[in-house]
């Protein structure tokens, strides 16, 4: 079956590597943290719903940065499915597996990238069509010997995998060069008290350490 997300979104994902993660609470922030990001080599980011910002967030970066892709996070109900589709998010993503938002974001043409962190979830993920997942938490499940351990039965399918939670730029080595990844998430780019702070320069050299790790890794 054909991933939902455009050859151009995978690709831009890949390419990037990684995906800076964040928690917005004030949406007039949204254009100068997606700009210290780009400033600082990183191209992709998920605007979490974990506050009502986020929406307003994504308008914004698409209208003033529209070179960055970004994607909705914490999609936990078909309502916000449809909300993040008709904000032009680039894609969806979920901590779990709902069938209900799964099928929401399909209908709405929500490329979209449920949680899971069991065989039993990934198998739901694809009979629901789903070909990109997030694996979370990653770190506190085992890491990428665990998503080695629970893919291996689905490597014929070619899915691909998102990793989120306890990742930082010391332990991100073995996740850069697997061919499992889609990209990792990362929280630790552009934590909320940064955003919060304004602080632009933190964000920014994050970004460029997190860009110069991976780039590095994948040089050797």
């Amino acid at each position: 079956m054909k991933s939902q997300f455009s050859e151009e979104v995978l690709a831009k994902m890949h390419t990037c590597g990684a995906v800076a993660v964040l928690v917005i609470d004030d949406a007039t922030n949204a254009v100068p943290v997606a700009k210290a990001l780009l400033d600082g080599g990183i191209t992709a980011m998920e605007l979490t719903l974990r506050t009502p910002a986020a929406l307003d967030a994504l308008a914004r970066i698409r209208q003033e940065v529209p070179e960055m892709l970004a994607g909705v996070g914490t999609i936990l109900t078909p309502e916000q499915a449809k909300q993040a589709a008709d904000a032009h998010a680039d894609f969806g993503v979920a901590p779990g597996l709902n069938e209900k938002v799964v099928l929401a974001a399909q209908a709405a043409g929500l490329p979209f990238a449920p949680g899971i962190m069991t065989p039993s979830e990934i198998e739901k993920a694809v009979e629901l069509g789903c070909r990109e997942l997030k694996l979370f938490p990653a770190e506190p499940l085992g890491g990428m010997n665990y998503l080695k351990s629970i893919a291996a039965p689905y490597a014929h399918l070619g899915l691909k995998y998102l990793p989120l939670g306890g990742l930082s730029i010391s332990n991100i080595d073995s996740y850069v060069t697997s061919p499992l990844l889609l990209a990792l998430g990362g929280s630790w780019i552009a934590k909320r008290d940064l955003i919060q702070n304004q602080d632009w320069a933190a964000i920014r050299a994050n970004a460029q350490a997190a860009r110069e790790k991976i780039d590095a890794i994948r040089a050797k």
